[in-house]
């Protein structure tokens, strides 16, 4: 498994690609953004360990461009900023998983295996499903270009449909992701699903009977 790792302290970068190195990862190393952007361009890797404040590029705006060219190499987040916003913001410009300085090595690795056992599957930043267009960091949804205004529960909804657009997504499952076990009865999914089609057009979610909902733009 090759990693790529991106950070500007030159002491904790070697030290991780020895670590990672005697844990069978094929390490490959980078001291700004701009450089660890051109990287993961030119050169397909299983997992990107990323600092955020790096010279010449920092972390978001890396992940950003990545995610823009399509790159969806799996990203851990490295950062001593640990707010809960400052997580958020790097979850939300697609980044997979954040980890706090100082870290322990142990969680580090078994983090990045984890990163690796993921299917590589597209995980843009802005969701496009037709003219119906989220993004989820500006907490902002248009259709056809003109703004629509959703709830924070309606805007989740929507997200998990739309990241879910190629397959029919059950109640349950909606249920299970967004309203995260508050202990709402199954039926509050379809009550949603009525609010999302009355502000952004009854096609929006197509009901595939039986099994579930369907973003359809």
């Amino acid at each position: 498994m090759r990693v790529l790792v991106v950070d500007d302290e030159r002491g904790l970068v070697r030290a991780l690609q020895r670590g990672l190195t005697a844990e069978g990862f094929a390490v490959d190393v980078a001291f700004d953004g701009l450089t660890g952007l051109q990287m993961a361009a030119d050169r397909e890797y299983d997992a990107m360990v990323l600092d955020i404040m790096l010279p010449r590029l920092n972390g978001y705006d890396v992940v950003t461009k990545m995610r823009e060219r399509e790159i969806w190499t799996p990203v851990l987040l490295l950062s001593a900023k640990d707010g809960d916003y400052d997580v958020a913001d790097g979850l939300d410009v697609g980044a997979d998983d954040y980890l706090i300085k100082p870290f322990s090595f142990v969680v580090l690795v078994a983090r990045l295996r984890a990163l690796v056992r993921r299917p590589a599957t597209a995980r843009p930043a802005v969701l496009t499903v037709g003219d119906l267009v989220l993004d989820p960091s500006a907490r902002t949804v248009t259709r056809g270009g003109a703004p629509v205004e959703l709830t924070t529960r309606e805007m989740a909804l929507l997200e998990y449909l739309m990241r879910n657009a190629d397959r029919v997504v059950g109640k349950v499952e909606l249920l299970d992701h967004v309203w995260d076990g508050t202990g709402e009865d199954v039926n509050v999914v379809e009550v949603y699903v009525g609010y999302l089609r009355r502000k952004l057009g009854r096609d929006v979610v197509a009901t595939v009977r039986g099994a579930g909902y369907r973003a359809a733009g």
